[in-house]
């Protein structure tokens, strides 16, 4: 990994990749940071989230998502940003929530070292079988939230065990 020197400590840093940046990546940035807390891991890693598209810059995630992660003891408070080129070098791992998004990263990435750092969030989900993707749950009612919570919830937990273990 491409470790980054922040404050005389060498940390990894992590992106999590959705589409507007309001309801998945969001929330997996929201767990995984909860879980570097619990580990007492924080200042070792570096940890944001962002949208392939630039429609909700700004914006918290949505009120959705938030009430759901809330509930599981989590306070989202980033604001949505687009993913751009400096973050192949800022990152270690980009992680996309589904296939397009892989497939823009991939594109966007300048270089073979630049594309090995884009993965597929729910290849760290032992639950995911063949079905890599993060369904989106903007459209859906409330169980597509909570649904969205358990499966970045082990994949988060799965990708804190194999960074540590590495």
């Amino acid at each position: 990994m491409n470790k980054v020197s922040n404050s005389e400590r060498e940390v990894t840093g992590i992106l999590f990749i959705c589409m507007g940046n309001i309801c998945r990546s969001p929330l997996a940035e929201g767990i995984f940071q909860h879980k570097l807390s619990e580990c007492g891991l924080q200042d070792q890693y570096i940890v944001d989230s962002a949208g392939t598209g630039d429609w909700h810059a700004g914006d918290l995630a949505d009120p959705r998502m938030r009430a759901t992660a809330l509930r599981h003891g989590i306070d989202l408070k980033s604001r949505a940003r687009q993913v751009n080129t400096s973050d192949f070098v800022r990152f270690d791992m980009l992680l996309a929530m589904d296939r397009n998004n892989y497939l823009h990263l991939s594109d966007m990435a300048q270089d073979e070292g630049q594309k090995e750092r884009v993965h597929m969030m729910r290849a760290f989900d032992s639950d995911a079988k063949q079905d890599l993707d993060v369904p989106d749950p903007y459209f859906g009612g409330d169980k597509g939230f909570e649904d969205v919570f358990h499966m970045l919830n082990r994949s988060c937990e799965k990708l804190l065990n194999f960074l540590e273990n590495k």
